[in-house]
Parts: structure tokens; C-alpha cells; sequence
């Protein structure tokens, strides 16, 4: 049995991701071009995390994060035996 699951539901990738105290947060970034475009982060519950403007990084809604997800088509492959997560191309991850 598998423990590798690529989650595109918006429901299963929220449950995931707050059943491990993680909050949803986008970063402004720059390409090399100097184009600005947003960069999805998770953020999960440290001692010390601030996150903020130095970081670039800034927490926001399930309503943007997921908006964003879906824009750029993307999908949360995860593992649950490790709790890890990277996000992937949600075309080339059927």
C-alpha cells in the first residue's frame, strides 16, 4: 500500500493541512525578469514562527490560497507516513 497521495479536493488538502496546525501563506516573489508572481507556502505551527514582510511571506485565506492553487494548476502531493508535502503540476500528476 501506498503512502504517497496527490490531494487536489480543496476540502482534503485544507483537512491535511489543519490537521498538522499548518495555515496557508503566499510569497511575492521575483523572477529573473523582475516579474512579480505569487510562490504558495505552507507554514506549520513552530515555536518562534513570526512569518511577515521580511520573510515575504504572508499568511492569508483558504479562499486565496486555494484560489491561487487552482490558477496556476496546481496539486499538494503528500506522504503521510512522513507528514511531508511538496507541491506539484496537477497535470502531471494524473
Amino acid at each position: 500500500m501506498t503512502h504517497i497521495h496527490t490531494l487536489t479536493r480543496h476540502r482534503d488538502i485544507q483537512n491535511w493541512v489543519s490537521d498538522r496546525h499548518g495555515v496557508p501563506a503566499i510569497a511575492r516573489v521575483r523572477n529573473r525578469f523582475g516579474e512579480e508572481h505569487a510562490q504558495l507556502k505552507l507554514s506549520f505551527q513552530r515555536p518562534g514562527w513570526q512569518g511577515g514582510p521580511n520573510e515575504g511571506i504572508s499568511p492569508c485565506s483558504w479562499t486565496a490560497w486555494l484560489a491561487e492553487l487552482d490558477r496556476q494548476q496546481l496539486a499538494l502531493k503528500v506522504d503521510l507516513t512522513a507528514d511531508d508535502f511538496e507541491l506539484v503540476d496537477r497535470r502531471q500528476s494524473n
